[in-house]
């Protein structure tokens, strides 16, 4: 179980990455819980697949590269690095033409092959300083 679950989670991660977001379609469960929610996002599965739009729109070679991963019966906990150019506006931020590369930290629970339901930090204090670096 916990080797299937891994690898259902980095097909996910591998399908974001290339800008398949029906992977959120197909692979996250319509009653999704997220506990990391983002103001102004709906909730739930919506909310993440308006997430990785937003994410898309604002930087160029957007990616989410899986480091590290460990499992657990239902349980997948991801060390995962967001990258990308902005080239558009996020979270407020106008295009700054920057690169980030930023660590997150995803926790899955997973059931019958779908994600439902997701703990998450990102390093926003990271995040920031890169894109408001000169």
């Amino acid at each position: 179980m916990s080797d299937a679950n891994k690898a259902l989670t980095r097909h996910f991660f591998d399908r974001i990455s290339a800008g398949d977001l029906s992977a959120v379609d197909e692979l996250v469960s319509d009653d999704y819980i997220e506990h990391e929610q983002v103001p102004g996002l709906a909730s739930g599965k919506a909310g993440t697949r308006q997430l990785f739009e937003m994410f898309h729109a604002a930087f160029d070679q957007a990616a989410l590269e899986v480091d590290e991963m460990i499992a657990e019966g239902d349980k997948v906990f991801a060390l995962v690095r967001m990258t990308g150019t902005q080239r558009g506006e996020f979270m407020g931020i106008p295009a700054t033409g920057n690169t980030i590369a930023v660590n997150i930290c995803d926790y899955f629970r997973i059931d019958n092959g779908m994600l439902i339901e997701h703990w998450g930090v990102l390093d926003a204090a990271a995040m920031m300083q890169q894109l408001t670096a000169h």
